[in-house]
């Protein structure tokens, strides 16, 4: 830096003076090295304050840890089964996938209403692994996992509503879930008439691996002409999903 230097008038002080284009570069670097720590901080603070995120997910779900637990609604994970190359039950072009993603989304809808947090392991028509169905229920610590299906079978005759549990080596878990089984039922047959299948044990990967009570509804018989007729209207569907919705908020209440 070449410098210049003064004598000051009356003292006699010889002072140094940088010359004007060193300090218009000196105030130049200054301002650029002072809009850069102001980018880094932006990105950091941005960094620190974002959610989790789950591909594929969708809810009114958000965490913050500015909240405390005991502030926050029940969070219910939905889970529409099969999606994408897995069709599930088919007759002809009526698919399972389609009708559990229909179906969950209505019980969606019905939930919030009730003023739960609701995540959904899929909301379009894609493949989901069950391993990433599970971890997306255990990482979000849901208080419950649902997860929608329709029936199928070689027989066009059967028909009704059936929900499944795990019988867990966890006590807790394994009444619990049965207790749930048994609320979303009632509430299912009260409102659609449909024929009640019972609550039965099952050992399906969704429901055996989640960390919280869990069931597996079937909600009807695609392959059953008359039970497919009513799961082709939307408004016997939502019925079905008001009546899920409500064994839901009464198992909570319990």
């Amino acid at each position: 830096m070449a410098i210049k230097s003064s004598i000051f008038p009356c003292t006699g002080i010889v002072k140094p003076v940088a010359s004007l284009k060193t300090v218009e570069k000196l105030m130049r670097y200054l301002r650029a090295l002072s809009f850069i720590i102001c980018i880094l901080a932006f990105f950091t603070s941005c960094s620190a304050g974002r959610s989790p995120s789950y591909h594929g997910v969708q809810g009114s779900y958000e965490a913050s840890s500015d909240v405390p637990a005991s502030a926050l609604k029940p969070l219910i994970i939905l889970d529409a089964g099969h999606g994408g190359t897995d069709e599930g039950a088919k007759v002809n072009t009526f698919m399972e996938k389609k009708l559990t993603l229909t179906t969950s989304l209505l019980i969606k809808k019905h939930l919030e209403e009730l003023g739960y947090r609701v995540i959904m392991t899929r909301s379009r028509d894609a493949y989901l692994p069950l391993q990433r169905r599970v971890s997306i229920a255990n990482k979000t610590k849901g208080s419950l996992f649902v997860s929608v299906h329709f029936n199928s079978s070689p027989s066009t005759e059967a028909q009704g509503v059936e929900i499944f549990y795990f019988d867990s080596k966890e006590m807790w878990r394994a009444r619990a879930s049965k207790r749930l089984a048994n609320c979303i039922l009632h509430r299912i047959v009260d409102q659609t008439e449909a024929v009640s299948r019972g609550v039965k044990q099952g050992n399906f990967h969704v429901i055996r691996e989640t960390d919280m009570p869990a069931v597996l509804v079937e909600g009807g018989f695609i392959t059953n002409r008359d039970e497919r007729a009513k799961l082709r209207d939307r408004a016997y569907l939502d019925r079905l999903a008001v009546g899920v919705a409500q064994g839901i908020d009464k198992y909570m209440k319990m």
